[in-house]
């Protein structure tokens, strides 16, 4: 059977199109058949895969998994962009990583994605859709804000005017509810993060919500402004004034794969530079991160 993978990239950066020359003759070499991924189409008319991977930056890996969105296939990231929090190897690794894949070196971890349903004022069906990084609400009007209702789990919690708010997963944590002020959560722990955009509320916090949780927003009918869903950057819905907007866990997650086991400590101290000079722990923390070693000697 041919051993079929996916090669999504970036296509308008020349450095991600000379990457998936790079990838295509490697995967060709170890005995894969490339398939290039040419548009925003489903990848399920292109026969079983065995892995999909990406060159580029986060917004590619969300791209990828839109595109194999059900169908289980394992992502692997090679980071072309800046942070790359979802990207597992560097563009110097594409040979070695490739021939790991070819040898099943490798791991699989799932993360969890949201579900979302829409319904839009004066609508008799509702939207639905979904995401692995957040859910964005955001007014409608540069100009002026907009008034949200908030429910958790059927109950009203707050209602307050503001430029949006943001419902993520752990994954997305360290995305766009990271840049509003959010916490930044492991990406085992299994539930979802709300975050307020610019409130104009005493009690406008972000909160953290459980796994069987489902997190509620209305645009009310006071709103100065109608609002925009946002799903991953990708992903657009107008709200007009009366729509109501559902989250909850969606049982569909998205697979990626790994190469390496490193503690999710030192991601963020190689992706965010964090000075970690003086600490005084057990002497050596060592392993591997995106091909490089996080040994470090106190």
């Amino acid at each position: 059977m041919s051993r079929r993978v996916l090669v999504v990239t970036h296509s308008g950066r020349e450095e991600a199109v000379a990457a998936t020359a790079e990838a295509v003759k490697a995967l060709d070499g170890a005995g894969f058949t490339p398939v290039l991924a040419t548009d925003d189409s489903r990848a399920d008319n292109v026969g079983e895969l065995e892995l999909a991977i990406v060159l580029g930056g986060d917004g590619t890996i969300l791209r990828a998994a839109e595109l194999t969105r059900g169908l289980g296939v394992p992502l692997l990231g090679f980071n072309l962009g800046h942070v790359g929090f979802l990207a597992e190897s560097e563009r110097e690794d594409i040979g070695e990583a490739v021939q790991r894949l070819a040898d099943g070196d490798y791991e699989v971890e799932e993360r969890g994605t949201l579900d979302v349903r829409v319904l839009l004022a004066g609508a008799e069906t509702a939207v639905v859709g979904w995401a692995l990084n957040e859910v964005a609400l955001e007014k409608g009007d540069a100009a002026r804000m907009v008034e949200v209702a908030l429910e958790v789990d059927g109950r009203p919690l707050s209602t307050f005017g503001c430029d949006g708010i943001v419902v993520a997963t752990s994954t997305g944590s360290t995305a766009h509810a990271f840049s509003a002020g959010g916490p930044i959560v492991w990406p085992d722990v299994d539930g979802m993060i709300l975050v307020p955009v610019a409130p104009h509320a005493l009690f406008a916090r972000p909160l953290v919500v459980g796994p069987s949780s489902v997190l509620a927003l209305e645009v009310v009918a006071r709103s100065p402004a109608h609002g925009v869903l946002i799903s991953d950057g990708r992903r657009r819905v107008d709200l007009p004034i009366g729509s109501r907007v559902e989250v909850r866990r969606s049982d569909v997650p998205v697979r990626l794969a790994r190469l390496t086991q490193a503690p999710f400590a030192d991601r963020l101290v190689l992706k965010f530079q964090l000075p970690v000079d003086g600490w005084r722990g057990r002497g050596v923390s060592s392993g591997r991160f995106n091909g490089r070693s996080v040994e470090r000697e106190v």
